[in-house]
């Protein structure tokens, strides 16, 4: 292995030596706390632009297996592990998460204090660094980074939407028909649909809004994705002409999307929420779930009108808004993640009461 340093906008370095790809990286560096699902984390859209790194020691353990990808590759920047094992043994293991990232020309870090590391971003905030084989000296490697886009502000949702419209059919007999405006969509979400007997048409998600309501659907999904929703303003304009017109149902960015739509405001998050041991307590029933999460953004509860907005969720770690449900039409919305993927799987059930939603309004509207 080659040496290898993580470098952060501040100065900060860490040292350790390189896995994957050994081209140089930029993004902001961020932490999950999941204990599994490194393969799921690497390949979700939401972390495009993103270095990851693991706060559980062992990564690479079980390898590889591409059935479990939730897109077609890795769209993470970086990952920064403390320990990475490079020849797994399990059973369903195609290849190791080395070779992996080899493939997709993604670089890693191995043998860096994740401890140490996270306990920086938690105080200090998420903030950009670079992965780095090369000899270039720290202060270049900070102008560098310097130079590269803030989160704040970035549009990342164009990077990693669908280009054209693509069908997948349900498991089994069809009975609902959902069209998903791709932000960034995880395939674990789609898998919950059509497992659940929905027929679902991925959309690009700058796709006009009559071309959903023209194309004989009954609810539509406003899926995750990465980057700041501010910017995404022509999502923005399409909700609003869907609300009230078609049940909704908003998953992390799509629930920030809607929040906006709605009239809200978002802000940054200091460190974010990413890792499948995030409490949320539902507020109408009492329940505590166990959620997977992965976002840097969170809708401002303040900014919504409580004569129209009623909010469902909150996060127990710091009280941030975590879902809400429209008072007149049929919305719902989560900021965490309902498929998990890696996680939990406590939120199961919201894809159950998106369906029920559609069932009632699909009564109400034939009455």
């Amino acid at each position: 292995m080659l040496p290898a340093r993580l470098i952060l906008e501040d100065g900060v370095l860490f040292e350790g030596h390189s896995f994957g790809a050994s081209d140089d990286a930029i993004g902001e560096v961020v932490f999950n706390t999941s204990l599994t699902g490194y393969q799921e984390i690497a390949t979700d859209p939401s972390y495009r632009f993103q270095i990851v790194t693991m706060t559980y020691p062992h990564i690479g353990n079980y390898g590889i297996d591409r059935r479990v990808d939730q897109s077609d590759a890795p769209q993470v920047a970086g990952l920064v592990v403390r320990e990475l094992f490079e020849h797994p043994t399990h059973a369903r293991s195609q290849m190791s998460l080395s070779d992996y990232f080899t493939l997709h020309a993604i670089p890693g870090i191995t043998g860096v204090d994740t401890r140490a590391l996270t306990r920086k971003i938690r105080s200090e905030g998420a903030m950009r660094g670079m992965l780095t084989t090369s000899g270039i000296a720290t202060g270049d490697a900070v102008a560098t980074i310097r130079e590269a886009p803030s989160m704040t502000g970035l549009d990342l949702v164009q990077k990693v939407t669908a280009l054209r419209p693509h069908l997948l059919h349900a498991e089994g007999e069809a009975h609902v028909r959902i069209a998903v405006y791709d932000f960034g969509v995880k395939r674990d979400i789609l898998r919950h649909l059509t497992g659940r007997g929905c027929e679902v048409v991925v959309y690009p998600a700058t796709t006009h809004p009559n071309d959903i309501l023209e194309g004989g659907f009954d609810a539509v999904v406003l899926s995750n994705g990465p980057g700041d929703p501010e910017p995404v303003v022509y999502a923005q304009a399409s909700i609003r002409k869907l609300i009230g017109r078609l049940p909704i149902f908003g998953i992390c960015l799509g629930h920030q999307l809607l929040g906006l739509a709605l009239g809200g405001r978002t802000y940054k998050l200091k460190f974010g929420h990413r890792g499948g041991n995030h409490p949320v307590k539902d507020l109408q029933s009492g329940r505590v779930e166990i959620t997977s999460q992965n976002h840097g953004f969170s809708v401002d509860p303040d900014s919504l009108n409580e004569s129209e907005v009623e909010l469902t969720h909150i996060n127990l770690n710091d009280g941030t808004l975590e879902g809400f449900r429209h008072r007149n039409h049929p919305i719902l919305a989560v900021q965490y993640h309902p498929e998990a993927a890696p996680g939990p799987h406590d939120s199961f059930y919201l894809f159950d009461e998106f369906l029920a939603m559609i069932d009632q309004f699909r009564g109400r509207s034939v009455s």
